[in-house]
Parts: C-alpha cells; structure tokens; sequence
C-alpha cells in the first residue's frame, strides 16, 4: 500500500491465493479507494479471456460466470465468408509469385511443384493440404536417418537444418512462401486464413491429456497465434497452449489481429527452418 501511494499508482493488479484471504481483499480495496487507485483482481482461469468472462450476481455475491465458446452461427458464417473471399483476391494478387516459385522449384530440383500431405481439420475430418515442395523427393524415406537431430519435444518432429530441404526450399520456407497454396485449401472450405496449426495424422494419434484434442473444434490455419508467437522456435506445449488460447477466445477482431501480425512475422523470418 505504501508504495502504491508513494509511486502514485492508478491500479493495483491482484491474483488470488488461498494464502490471501477474502478480509485482506477488501481491506486493501478500501486502503486504495483512499489515494484514488482501481484494485484490478485477475480471474485465476488458464487462457480465458474477453467476452467469455461475465459477472454474474447471486445472492448478492458477485461470480465470475464463463460461458461456453461458440463455433457456430453469425460470426462463423462471416469468418467462413471472408476467409474464401479474401483467399481468392490474396491469390489473384500473388499469383505472379507463386508461377515463380513454382518454377524455382522446377528447376532447382527433380520432382513436383507441389507437395500433398494429409492434414486433420475440424472434428478430425482428414483433407489433403497444398504446399510448395521444399525437400527432395522421399524426404519421409530418410526421416528416420535424422531421428537423432529431432528438436520437437514431444509430437512434433522439427530439425534445424534438415539435410531433406533443398536450396530453394530454404528459401520459401523462410519467408513462408511454400505455405501460400494453402490458400487453396482455404478456398476450398477445408481450412480458415486464421487458426490452429493443421496437424498430421500422427500427430493427432498421439494427443494426450494435455487438451490438444481441443484444437480440432475450429478448422485449422494458414497462420494463427503459433505463427505470430515464434513458429518452430515454440516448444510442443507452447505451440498447444497458443493454439487453444484461439479456441478458446476467438473473435473475428482476433483474427484481424492475427493477420496483421503475421505480416510482420514472415518477414522477419524469425523461428522459420
């Protein structure tokens, strides 16, 4: 309280503990009031945030009510409309770079322009995902002579400097251009412009309790909060925990967001390998 008032504060933010009892809560709310300062009290729930979180009064006790998240509807349908609106203007802007890169790719290395994955969407719905190959033809053939340089962590299996990526697949990976036939994807309807990371099969066989299931409510992304928060840098739990803070909290401003921040994630290449 002292240091509140002597630093002049105009809110004290607090995170409840059981060492903390209710009595000290309001004492300190009333000490605050005195010097004109907010007391701010943090909802102890992981992730949650924005329009889920309401007050709900009963007998006269405040309650923080969570409403459960919403992946239908309105909103949906509008996020569903520009994402294949904007996909198809972003790939009549662009498509003068993609036949470039489509011909770097033809002519650095034997084998096709494109590269087709199964990927998971949502409610585990498989879908066939669009990329620009940037590894050598039977990469997966080789992936277990480089099992020992694996970095994932856990499901994911990432390694810095992958022998199986060619030169020009160095390059598009780093500013991100072999993701953009995903576009297609989002033209088609199996994936959003914004969203979770599309897993692998695989990787969906693996999910554990850890609520990575959760993921597959929503379609997956071209990008979403685990590209903009650092991308293969992020660890396995750290790329689950940016996937369902957007479960759980999307709004279309979210998405808005998320976007803009992407531009600037991309180009700075920054955990891209």
């Amino acid at each position: 309280m002292a240091v509140a008032e002597q630093h002049n504060f105009e809110a004290v933010a607090l995170l409840p503990s059981g060492r903390w009892p209710h009595a000290r809560t309001r004492r300190l709310s009333w000490d605050l009031e005195k010097i004109g300062a907010e007391l701010l009290i943090a909802p102890v729930l992981m992730d949650v945030v924005g329009p889920r979180l309401h007050i709900s009064p009963l007998e006269g006790l405040p309650l923080l009510q969570m409403s459960a998240p919403s992946y239908s509807g309105p909103a949906w349908i509008v996020k569903n409309v520009f994402d294949r609106v904007l996909a198809v203007l972003i790939l009549m802007v662009i498509a003068p770079a993609l036949l470039a890169v489509a011909v770097a790719i033809k002519v650095g290395s034997r084998g096709p322009i494109l590269f087709r994955q199964q990927r998971v969407g949502r409610g585990g719905t498989p879908f066939t995902m669009y990329k620009f190959r940037s590894m050598v033809v039977g990469a997966d053939e080789h992936k277990d002579d480089i099992a020992d340089h694996d970095i994932g962590a856990g499901v994911l299996f990432k390694v810095r400097e992958d022998p199986r990526v060619t030169r020009v697949g160095r390059f598009i990976r780093r500013y991100s251009l072999d993701e953009l036939p995903q576009l297609f994807n989002v033209v088609k309807g199996d994936m959003s412009l914004v969203g979770p990371r599309p897993p692998l099969e695989c990787e969906v066989a693996r999910y554990g309790q850890d609520g990575a299931a959760r993921r597959l409510f929503v379609k997956p992304g071209v990008t979403g909060l685990w590209q903009v928060s650092g991308r293969s840098n992020l660890s396995w739990d750290e790329s689950v925990r940016a996937d369902l803070r957007y479960v759980e909290n999307w709004t279309f401003m979210l998405d808005l967001s998320i976007l803009r921040r992407t531009i600037r994630a991309v180009l700075s290449g920054d955990g891209a390998y």
